[in-house]
């Protein structure tokens, strides 16, 4: 395959995972998909999970992976661009998208380590409160479903945090890879040309 017909392998997902990132990371802003939480939340007084705020999904696996997608998309336009800067650029673009997905990869990460901000009670604080109450278990509530039972509201917080971050992980794991496939594609493509042998 020439580097110009890979180009277009590694843009198509990228134009789907970028709006699929930016998806999730709007509608965690609404847990119990309910736009209360959004609107009562206030510095000292949070309600919505604050990585949700850090944009993970929106910049990083969003803009930062869209931009990138574009560039080497029409890099490989016609699968024979013979445009050896086009693909030098496109090791810029591609090492743009690679800084996008480690940036929402560490946010969903960083999401799924600490949970959800919720209204929560256990045994140990029978008096509800708003806060995270799984941000010092690293993680171990992930495989306790006994401790999701903790949050009270918004319903459902737990798994609706899970599901979008886990998302969004395996998102920017897969443009993360691209982006690195990218850039030796493209780097193979400056040095020998997109297409040999054909116009």
């Amino acid at each position: 395959m020439c580097t110009g017909a890979c180009s277009k392998v590694v843009a198509v997902p990228l134009y789907i995972l970028a709006p699929l990132s930016i998806i999730c990371n709007i509608v965690l802003f609404f847990p119990d998909m309910d736009t209360k939480y959004a609107a009562q939340d206030q510095e000292g007084d949070p309600r919505i999970t604050p990585e949700v705020k850090y944009m993970g999904g929106l910049i990083g696996g969003g803009i930062m992976a869209l931009v990138p997608a574009i560039h080497i998309h029409l890099t490989a336009s016609g699968k024979c661009c013979a445009n050896r800067c086009g693909m030098f650029l496109s090791i810029g673009f591609a090492a743009l998208g690679v800084a996008g997905a480690i940036y929402s990869l560490s946010t969903a990460a960083l999401g799924l380590a600490n949970g959800p901000v919720c209204l929560w009670s256990n045994r140990d604080h029978p008096v509800p409160r708003w806060g995270t109450p799984f941000a010092n278990s690293n993680g171990s509530y992930l495989a306790d479903k006994s401790m999701w039972e903790w949050c009270q509201v918004p319903k459902g917080v737990v798994e609706f945090n899970l599901g979008l971050f886990s998302t969004l992980l395996v998102a920017a794991s897969i443009q993360l890879v691209l982006c690195l496939i990218q850039m030796v594609n493209g780097l193979f493509g400056c040095l020998c040309g997109t297409c040999s042998g054909k116009e």
